[in-house]
């Protein structure tokens, strides 16, 4: 692989995981914080069935439920799925972060996710997502039961697709939602939203969020004004080939358009290579998320991205050292 959006659709199967397991704590109890905890554990993995939280042909995840937090002042990333996914759907990075001693946390995006369409297609999902982010934040600080084992002053972003743009947002961009109309060839949905004149209020920026990775994240809403109040390290990774409404020059736009000196990297493949390797399932029932170009290997893609990752979490919320 060479160093160097608003789309997003349901995923409703499961993918296979390259990396071992971790504890898990599963979130259930509250519609607008439901999800998971991975983090450090000592015990062998096991299967986490996934209950009421589960979505339509899901496995279990691999992990331990309820094991005992392993470390103290451990680093935390919040993660954030695309248009449509569900929290499970970047378990390949929360394991290989847990592995590593730093605590990850997901949720459904309430009214985007695999379960749940209600706010899809508005405009309102500019402003909520980002929200989300700050509430899970909130609780995993100040409500957690083992929030002592937190560190708040190490805290990272992951974001795919949608969750890239949660991801700039919160790091401090303002998004020009005026700019989307001149791509609207309709007036549906959120086209006939801003048609009318109707855009979201500024979403929040969040400064407890001190370093994130942004993996093919939608471009229209930003340029290289907006772009510039953002002050902390980012890792950003597009796709040679965009796909699944992802316009590859847009995000090719959008990283010379990042300030500071961001970690790029560019793959050769599509936009949903990013998603963990496809369970024999998935690949049979809905193909055009697990096919890749001829001659990548989304397994072995996977085992760097994941790797690159942990290294720079490592690097910007632990200084280079073990995160445990």
């Amino acid at each position: 692989m060479r160093r160097t959006f608003w789309a997003y659709a349901i995923i409703l199967c499961c993918f296979g995981s390259p990396v071992e397991a971790a504890g898990i704590q599963l979130l259930d109890s509250d519609p607008a914080l439901s999800g998971a905890i991975w983090y450090p554990c000592a015990t062998a993995p096991q299967k986490v069935p996934l209950g009421t939280l589960a979505v339509p042909f899901s496995d279990p995840l691999e992990g331990v439920k309820d094991c005992p937090i392993a470390g103290t002042k451990l680093p935390l990333v919040i993660v954030s799925h695309g248009r449509g996914g569900w929290f499970g759907l970047h378990r390949d990075v929360a394991e290989a972060l847990a592995d590593a001693g730093f605590v990850v946390t997901a949720i459904n995006h309430p009214g985007d996710n695999a379960n749940d369409s209600s706010k899809r297609d508005t405009l309102a999902l500019g402003q909520t997502r980002p929200e989300d982010m700050v509430r899970l934040l909130d609780f995993m600080l100040n409500d957690w039961k083992d929030k002592a084992s937190i560190d708040p002053t190490r805290i990272g972003f992951f974001g795919f697709s949608f969750g890239g743009y949660t991801g700039l947002a919160l790091a401090g961009a303002k998004p020009d939602f005026g700019r989307l109309a001149h791509f609207c060839t309709d007036k549906t949905g959120p086209c006939a939203q801003l048609h009318n004149g109707e855009t979201p209020p500024n979403p929040p920026h969040d400064a407890r969020i001190r370093a994130a990775v942004i993996a093919d994240a939608p471009s229209a809403v930003f340029t290289q004004d907006n772009l510039a109040a953002i002050k902390i390290p980012l890792q950003f990774w597009r796709s040679e080939r965009g796909g699944g409404g992802v316009d590859p020059s847009g995000t090719e736009r959008v990283v010379g358009s990042l300030p500071g000196k961001p970690e790029i990297h560019v793959v050769p493949a599509g936009h949903y290579a990013f998603l963990p390797p496809c369970s024999p399932e998935l690949a049979a029932n809905l193909p055009r998320f697990c096919t890749d170009p001829e001659g990548f290997d989304r397994s072995a893609f996977h085992r760097e991205f994941d790797a690159s990752i942990v290294r720079f979490f490592r690097e910007h919320l632990v200084g280079g050292t073990e995160a445990r």
